[in-house]
């Protein structure tokens, strides 16, 4: 059979014949290890991740305090000074009270030494708050104590439980409430409160700004540093790994 050759016409060339890329593998070990290509960042993607990376940390430094040292109040006329607080926070529960429609104010605590056990309700931060508002021009009328027994473990939750309690005991029905704390400590006291009375009683907070430090710029200053990095951890065990038993 004789032998055929096309011929281009004239002109025209020829197309060079391209091969498929071959994708280049290596085993070794018997094929434990393999190599093979793979997609990296360029010059140009580490730096826009770079930058997502710092504009996530700049965002965490000025919306953490906010976050954590929060004040939405509830529509209550019982209001709540939590007894350990400073006196900055004491004073801010005092104006709140002269200033809103309260009926009275509550103040809450467990043993003043901490990690100690209970002894006496006078050897309690409620107590302790308490006579601190009657120091400041309070009328003794107008505050109730409300120790609770709780030592260093779950003391927020222990007080609030000892609040509701002796709200049930003296058959005061309670639809709402304030509480009143000291700067980032005021997010996880309100949801420790509402763990406490549950869904049916609207607690709100009021967040008394620390003197302390500029909260603006908190992570300038090792106290800031210690309250705001210290709370976001407690609060964040207390939303996600709390469970208040019955």
């Amino acid at each position: 059979m004789p032998l055929t050759f096309s011929v281009p016409e004239k002109g025209k060339s020829i197309p060079p014949v391209v091969s498929a890329p071959r994708k280049h593998s290596a085993t070794k070990l018997g094929g434990m290890l393999t190599r093979r290509e793979r997609w990296g960042l360029s010059g140009a993607g580490w730096l826009l991740l770079s930058c997502l990376v710092l504009a996530a940390m700049a965002l965490t430094l000025l919306a953490t305090y906010p976050f954590l040292a929060v004040t939405d109040r509830a529509d209550a006329r019982l209001l709540v000074v939590e007894g350990w607080v400073r006196d900055f926070a004491i004073e801010a529960g005092m104006n709140e009270f002269n200033t809103g429609m309260y009926e009275r104010i509550y103040t809450t605590g467990g043993p003043v030494s901490g990690s100690g056990r209970y002894t006496t309700d006078a050897n309690t931060t409620a107590s302790v708050g308490a006579g601190r508002l009657r120091a400041m021009g309070m009328s003794g009328d107008l505050v109730q104590m409300v120790p609770a027994r709780a030592s260093d473990v779950d003391r927020t939750y222990g007080s609030a439980v000892a609040l509701r309690d002796w709200l049930k005991d003296h058959e005061i029905r309670v639809e709402g409430m304030n509480v009143v704390t000291q700067h980032v400590h005021a997010r996880r006291t309100r949801l420790l409160f509402q763990k406490a009375f549950g869904g049916n009683v609207r607690v709100g907070v009021i967040a008394a700004p620390t003197p302390d430090y500029d909260a603006t710029r908190w992570w300038r200053d090792s106290q800031g540093v210690r309250d705001v990095v210290g709370e976001a951890v407690a609060y964040l065990y207390a939303r996600f790994f709390f469970y208040p038993s019955r």
